[in-house]
């Protein structure tokens, strides 16, 4: 069983969750995302998350969840879609 494609080749990043939301989070414009635009960005950004995706997804919602450092943001009159936006809170 060979693996040849950089998904099973691509080692795990040496970063917190925490840290892949605030990367994802400030490089998209108006700095606030989707928990689906950080999903993206994470297993375009890392394609060690190509694999396994219900594990670290989940650990995502919690860090977003949790961590006082992220603050949840409607998404504004009249703009449809699923889900609010989440934003690093200005205090860190």
């Amino acid at each position: 069983n060979k693996m040849g494609n950089d998904e099973n080749l691509a080692p795990k990043p040496d970063y917190s969750y925490a840290s892949m939301i605030c990367q994802a989070i400030f490089s998209s414009s108006g700095k606030k995302s989707t928990l689906a635009e950080i999903y993206e960005w994470i297993c375009s950004t890392y394609p060690f998350f190509k694999r396994n995706q219900q594990g670290w997804k989940n650990s995502i919602r919690h860090n977003l969840s949790l961590n006082a450092a992220f603050v949840r943001a409607s998404r504004g009159e009249g703009v449809t879609g699923k889900g609010g936006y989440w934003m690093v809170d200005p205090k860190y």
